[in-house]
């Protein structure tokens, strides 16, 4: 199927066409249709299907077509995102489609100074793109009026709700229609899930571009199995033998990924961290140096799992494996985007087979195995140490033998028989 048969209008064809895309992708072509007709919809797809545009194409032009509405400039769709990053990257998205048909878009996070975004919302918008927080600053001050509203996305759910938002998505509802279309979009389908999507959704259409829980196809998986104590070591020597150039790196603590961050640089190989400690103005310098190579390594925690969009990032290492399974799907879903294709490394020692376990169970499959010379959990699971054990057991077991042989083959002397004391009698 093509764009021009999901009743798009011809200047976001034209759009579509100038970002280099032919054909909707499938979560493209099921939800646009069902979009433009004003039905709520509850959409599975992973990161890097595409369901950005999704929504985005639909929502520019149900807007664009109310005139009356159009010239107010006052907020009639709201997006909510659970990241800054994940904020940025839908805003940039929603202003190149909007700006074909005339609308005002404003993305609005945290870690930034409020008063721009207060200028930006007084001048006037049409679409808003925003972290559940931030949004309540707003309309705690009146800066931001949502009360004609007309369609919520909720884009990563799922991810909001385990960064605990759910209370804050319930406030933001209350400050618009009841009567309103509602967008939920979400990689998992946890029960938190589908509780939310009870409450606010209005009759939805079920849409499933990909098979939940899933990884994206073009992403191979593969695992080391390895120490604790030598996973820096590992990776290091992964960078270099492989020559990656480009690694999203993903810990699962702050304190951890500023430590092995400092510790590749002592390695000598260009690394830098993102999480939620650092500001804003330091995450996006990180991620655009990161971006034109200037970093060949960034050390990420959960915070970029959604919303960094990097083309063609072709590795992502699990340095510490998530404790929610669901996040490795996120994790993974950095690299592999778009039909690219993409590595992703897990480094995996004893102290996370639980967790390992849980992820399979997630996938439904094996995460394959595979070794690196040097580096495995314990002695007596390198292959080179093993094999060298072995024949010097064979090599001794040899030469057992050949002494045995030998001694055989020596004649044996004549001995002579013991007198037993006993005299002849005469």
């Amino acid at each position: 199927m093509s764009f021009e048969k999901l009743g798009l209008r011809a200047e976001l064809l034209k759009a579509v066409a100038g970002q280099g895309y032919t054909e909707p992708t499938p979560i493209q072509t099921r939800s646009i249709p069902v979009i433009l007709e004003g039905h709520d919809i509850l959409a599975g797809a992973q990161t890097g299907t595409g369901k950005t545009a999704a929504f985005a194409l639909p929502i520019v032009q149900m807007l664009s077509e109310d005139q009356a509405a159009k010239k107010k400039r006052q907020p009639r769709a709201l997006v909510l995102v659970p990241t800054r990053e994940l904020a940025a990257q839908v805003g940039k998205v929603m202003q190149d489609f909007g700006r074909r048909l005339s609308l005002r878009s404003a993305v609005i996070y945290g870690g930034v100074n409020i008063n721009a975004q207060m200028v930006r919302l007084n001048r006037g918008v049409d679409i808003v793109v925003a972290t559940p927080g931030r949004l309540l600053d707003h309309t705690g001050r009146k800066t931001l009026d949502l009360s004609r509203v007309k369609i919520l996305v909720l884009d990563e759910a799922d991810r909001m709700l385990d960064l605990g938002f759910l209370d804050d998505i319930l406030a933001v509802a209350s400050f618009m229609p009841v009567k309103r279309q509602t967008l939920l979009f979400s990689a998992t389908y946890p029960d938190s899930i589908k509780r939310l999507a009870d409450e606010m959704l209005d009759n939805p259409r079920r849409i499933e571009a990909t098979r939940p829980n899933l990884a994206a196809e073009g992403v191979t998986q593969v695992m080391y199995r390895v120490e604790k104590l030598r996973k820096r070591e590992l990776l290091t020597a992964l960078i270099r033998k492989e020559n990656w150039r480009q690694v999203l790196v993903f810990t699962r603590t702050r304190y951890g990924a500023d430590k092995l961050t400092g510790q590749l640089v002592a390695d000598d190989i260009a690394a830098a961290a993102i999480h939620s400690s650092k500001s804003q103005s330091i995450r996006n310098r990180t991620l655009a140096e990161f971006r034109n190579g200037s970093v060949r390594v960034l050390v990420a925690t959960d915070v970029a799992a959604r919303g960094l969009d990097i083309s063609s990032l072709p590795h992502v290492v699990n340095y510490d494996l998530p404790e929610i399974p669901e996040n490795y799907v996120h994790r993974i879903g950095r690299t592999g985007r778009a039909g690219e294709k993409g590595v992703a490394v897990s480094l995996v020692c004893d102290q996370e087979q639980a967790l390992l376990v849980e992820i399979e169970r997630l996938l439904n499959r094996k995460i394959p195995v595979k070794h690196l010379t040097g580096f495995y959990p314990r002695q007596d699971h390198d292959p080179d140490i093993v094999e060298a054990k072995r024949n010097l057991k064979e090599r001794a077991l040899e030469k057992q033998k050949k002494n045995m042989e030998r001694k055989s083959k020596v004649p044996r002397k004549k001995t002579k028989k013991a007198k037993t004391g006993k005299r002849k009698k005469r």
